[in-house]
């Protein structure tokens, strides 16, 4: 933007009593120099505002140019069809005509803006740069990238330009679309597109006429593709991409046989998920568009669910402070060692991932302090760690695998904002998954309504609880979740539930009643072995599973 016209702009907002109309009751987020915190575009200056009664953050957008009428009509219709979208994938908008006077040399006594919520984080721009050597943080960020894909697949309307610096990466990692001038809404239909997306993320062929709900795809996957090789090997990072543009240019796109990029990503097609998105993308580049695929050709497993395993490559390195300690070359990983007789550990700085099983039988282990930089504790972690007193999760942590503090028994706390520990239950932020029952002593429960999944090991070894209320809401029972419980004695599993992991009920000596519903797809084995059921149950069982679930 014009520097003179951005100058005007900072100058109004400085006073909003006087040169805002309808949003005079906000006002600007000043940055360290004193001025209205702005982004600058191209096209475009956004200021940070607040609605000092309610705290709330608004961007308010102010052009460069002046939106002619059916540009003014296209933004109405845009933030109509917004209010309708309930997703965490996209913010609210407004277009409010004559409602900021400043002192620019245009006919209009006041200008148009547009008004959306604030989003906090940083552009998948910053986010690369900072983030695409961490090969699980980018795991993480290709398995949320696909979920979006997925949605936005389905949907009869379109955002129109992604692009990197369109994403916002929010603090606790989840993702935003902005930037919604180019959006495809279904009153739009038969009209012409406002602009095509730049060439790193549009298809070679596209038409400014091409314009209907299709127009996201090749993005979609190209950048979806981007980010699953580069987690799988930063290195194609290093040597074809850049933030701003991933890892394709149109050249790639134009003459795939004879692209450098294109060529090195055979190198992993060992990856069964890469293999299924790189066969879309060829599909998109062929065809133009996605519509021949499903929303499955996004499914990417959450890395949450893989192990932080020690590799094998990995384990030979021994880059460590304390002898028999194990960390990786660079420093991000500790790897541990099994049944290390030591009191007090302290991990070192700069560690992001503790693997899986690190503190694996630590039997003197009394004390432990993780610091500020971890941002992943693995699955296993503190098993047999007999007389560690407590644990604290740093406000840092993002990612808890499965349930690291299965087998402990001592005090928890957790400072992140990622995870809600209330009455000795770890939940994830949202309560939809119960990471760590703790409390050993309890003998009934009620499982919260939000709850859609019990991960694995999650009540293992909750001895006295003998009543156990599970909501309709719940769909997966994970493995080995109700290991243990030998005081439980009567279950009902709602028709909700699709999927009872391996050994979920395993040991659960007091079950003499069990109801299991008709819908359930998946079951997994030894699910109730070790349970003393009366005969006629076990014959029922056994009609409906098979013996395999009964050991």
């Amino acid at each position: 933007m014009d520097e003179q016209l951005k100058t005007a702009y900072k100058l109004a907002i400085q006073d909003p009593c006087a040169n805002l109309d309808k949003l005079s009751h906000l006002t600007p987020v000043l940055a360290e120099d004193g001025e209205p915190y702005c982004i600058d575009g191209s096209k475009c200056v956004v200021f940070k505002m607040q609605d000092p009664e309610s705290g709330k953050y608004y961007a308010l957008k102010c052009f460069a140019e002046i939106p002619d009428s059916s540009e003014k009509l296209r933004y109405k219709l845009i933030a109509d069809e917004l209010v309708m979208v309930d997703s965490p994938y996209f913010v609210h908008m407004r277009f409010i005509e004559d409602e900021i006077q400043a002192e620019i040399s245009y006919p209009e006594d006041r200008l148009p803006v547009l008004l959306m919520d604030w989003v906090d984080g940083e552009t998948l721009v910053e986010y690369l740069a900072a983030n695409y050597q961490y090969t699980f943080t980018m795991s993480i960020l290709c398995y949320r990238f696909c979920k979006m894909a997925a949605w936005l697949h389905i949907q009869d309307f379109a955002h129109g330009d992604i692009t990197p610096s369109h994403i916002m990466v929010r603090p606790d990692g989840t993702l935003t679309l902005i930037g919604y001038d180019g959006m495809f809404i279904p009153s739009m239909k038969g009209s012409l597109s406002s602009a095509l997306l730049s060439s790193e993320f549009c298809h070679p062929k596209r038409k400014i006429d091409e314009f209907d709900e299709h127009i996201d795809d090749f993005s979609l996957i190209s950048i979806a593709l981007s980010l699953k090789a580069i987690s799988l090997d930063p290195s194609l990072f290093d040597s074809y991409g850049s933030p701003e543009q991933l890892l394709f240019t149109k050249e790639d796109y134009c003459k795939p046989e004879q692209s450098k990029v294109i060529a090195s990503l055979q190198q992993l097609m060992y990856d069964k998920e890469f293999c299924s998105l790189y066969s879309f993308f060829m599909l998109a580049l062929v065809n133009g568009n996605l519509s021949l695929g499903s929303l499955k050709l996004f499914a990417c497993e959450n890395p949450r669910k893989l192990q932080v395993d020690v590799p094998e490559l990995e384990q030979k390195h021994r880059s460590t402070s304390r002898p028999k300690v194990r960390y990786s070359d660079d420093g991000r990983k500790f790897f541990g060692c099994n049944y290390m007789r030591c009191r007090h550990y302290v991990i070192n700085e700069g560690v992001r991932i503790i693997c899986d099983k690190a503190f694996y039988g630590w039997d003197n282990l009394e004390s432990i302090e993780i610091p500020s930089s971890v941002e992943v504790i693995g699955d296993f972690e503190f098993w047999r760690c007999r007389v560690l007193d407590k644990v604290i999760i740093p406000e840092s942590v993002t990612t808890l695998i499965g349930n690291p503090f299965h087998g402990w028994n001592g005090k928890l706390e957790c400072l992140s904002p990622n995870f809600i520990y209330e009455d000795d239950v770890l939940f994830n932020k949202d309560k939809s998954e119960i990471i760590s029952f703790r409390n050993q002593e309890m003998d009934s429960y009620i499982i919260p309504e939000s709850v859609t999944h019990i991960r694995k090991y999650a009540f293992y070894g909750a001895k006295h609880l003998a009543k156990l209320f599970i909501p309709d809401s719940v769909v997966t029972i994970g493995t080995h979740a109700f290991c243990g419980c030998e005081s439980l004695t009567h279950l009902v599993i709602p028709s909700s539930v699709k999927s009872i992991g391996d050994g979920a009920f395993y040991g659960c000596s007091s079950l003499d009643s069990i109801f299991i519903p008709n819908g359930l797809i998946n079951i997994g084995k030894y699910a109730f072995d070790r349970c003393h059921f009366p005969q006629k149950i076990r014959e029922q069982l056994t009609a409906r599973f098979g013996k395999i679930i009964l050991g």
